[in-house]
């Protein structure tokens, strides 16, 4: 198997033992992040009413970040998220990173949401 199957094969099976996590934390709904190399966007989802309840993201015209693409951005996107999730009445969520590993912006984000009072 060469190097690239390698690194998809595991950024997958990442992926699937971290779902796996989420269900097991049961009732909580999820803080799910998405990132790319530019931008980053966070949203709470209610799985089992399968509704997103709000999210926040670097794209398009509310965005006011000058730096969207790094850890800064990231933290201000946490913060907000969490903002916006304690507004709505939510303080507690199940983090769901995905497939991306728990470093950089993806870490950043979520110290940032823990500190402006989400529990993971």
């Amino acid at each position: 198997m060469d190097q690239q199957k390698r690194k998809t094969n595991r950024k997958w099976r990442r992926a699937i033992r971290q779902r796996n996590r989420i269900r097991a934390a049961g009732t909580r709904v999820r803080l799910s992040v998405h990132r790319t190399k530019k931008h980053i966007s966070a949203q709470i989802i209610d799985d089992k009413a399968q509704k997103t309840l709000c999210a926040v993201t670097t794209v398009g015209k509310a965005n006011v970040l000058k730096d969207a693409g790094n850890v800064k951005g990231a933290q201000a996107i946490g913060k907000r998220i969490a903002e916006l999730a304690i507004k709505a009445g939510i303080t507690e969520v199940a983090f769901d990173r995905g497939h991306y590993k728990y470093h950089g912006r993806v870490k950043a984000l979520a110290d940032a949401a823990r500190e402006a009072g989400l529990k993971f």
